[in-house]
């Protein structure tokens, strides 16, 4: 059963810039299913003028990762309207992804994301690209593991970029290490 189609897209629950910079709208997010769109435009070519490997395999990480955070929101979030959603749920890595590309993808593309099974610390997804025809251009299956906040330099934890709060700050950059003192004899 495919979850419900919006009229419109659907707001993002989490703020994610790539996804922001390559167009991609949010059709559907609602029990284990979710759905992409993007009309290709010349950013999203590669040197045949059809749409880059990159770009379809955006739109089936991004599919699948959120079919599998789809189920926090089935719960709480009437009509599938995520923007109010409180529980934004645990975020997702991913951590395998397996993709067969069958024909070049051409126009308007539709992803869909569904989640196959989970457990209480991973989801198994698969998802599909399809052109504006409805023939199949590209399939996928990942794998996905459901995290609070990501590990990252220095063990420091990256909480989630929730979408309805202004993006954070970029880090600094850390200041460089001091350069090493000569050693006596050493010449200049």
């Amino acid at each position: 059963m495919s979850p419900p189609v919006a009229a419109s897209p659907l707001h993002f629950p989490l703020r994610i810039p790539f996804v922001e910079e390559l167009g991609l709208e949010l059709w559907a997010f609602a029990d284990g299913k979710a759905e992409l769109r993007v009309d290709l435009a010349e950013c999203h070519l590669n040197s045949w003028a059809v749409a880059h490997g990159g770009v379809l395999m955006t739109m089936l990480d991004v599919a699948m990762a959120h079919a599998a955070r789809s189920i926090a929101f089935s719960a709480g979030s009437a009509g599938g309207n995520v923007a109010h959603a409180a529980d934004l749920g645990p975020g997702v890595a991913t951590i395998e992804m397996k993709t067969s590309f069958m024909r070049p993808a051409e126009g308007r593309l539709r992803a869909l994301g569904t989640l196959l099974h989970r457990t209480a610390t991973m989801a198994f997804t698969e998802g599909s690209v399809f052109d504006e025809s409805g023939q199949l251009c590209a399939h996928a299956t990942g794998t996905f593991k459901y995290l609070r906040a990501l590990p990252t330099t220095g063990r420091h934890a990256k909480p989630l970029q929730r979408a309805d709060l202004p993006a954070p700050a970029p880090a600094s950059a850390p200041a460089p290490a001091p350069a090493p003192a000569p050693a006596p004899g050493d010449s200049p």
